[in-house]
């Protein structure tokens, strides 16, 4: 088994669309729309394979949480980006490109070089560092 992808409502679909294709090694498929529902969405892939992301938009469904990451349900996404010097690498274009970091670089508690941005629309994502045969990040 395996995860094959998690979806967020999100406001501004292609806002968010763009984000995840500039920022990550990722593709888009074609704008799905159901009139009928109001409904439309894509499916981004990651070009190295497995699970996807599924942005979704309904105008009837709006944002209720204060504080992003602090409810029930999701808490944040976390997607391995390469090793140490790419996640610190990331951090810093994600800063000088005006997003809000709200993990600076670490290793976590639990081993995991890791750090934490906000998506353009608050979904807390952890940026990882692959862990190495060699024992390093």
């Amino acid at each position: 088994m395996k995860i094959d992808h998690i979806a967020f409502w999100v406001d501004d679909l292609e806002k968010m669309r763009s984000f995840y294709l500039k920022y990550f090694d990722t593709a888009s498929g074609e704008l799905y729309v159901n009139a009928a529902k109001k409904f439309s969405s894509y499916f981004i892939s990651f070009k190295g394979g497995g699970s996807k992301i599924e942005l979704m938009n309904r105008q009837d469904i709006t944002n209720t949480n204060e504080t992003p990451g602090i409810s029930i349900g999701l808490t944040h996404l976390a997607v391995t980006v390469g090793n140490s010097i790419k996640v610190n690498e990331m951090v810093e274009l994600f800063r000088k490109d005006g997003y809000k970091v709200i993990g600076e670089p670490r290793i976590s508690g639990d081993g995991y070089y890791e750090a934490v941005i906000l998506d353009p629309e608050k979904n807390v994502v952890e940026l990882m560092a692959e862990f190495s045969s060699t024992g390093s990040y």
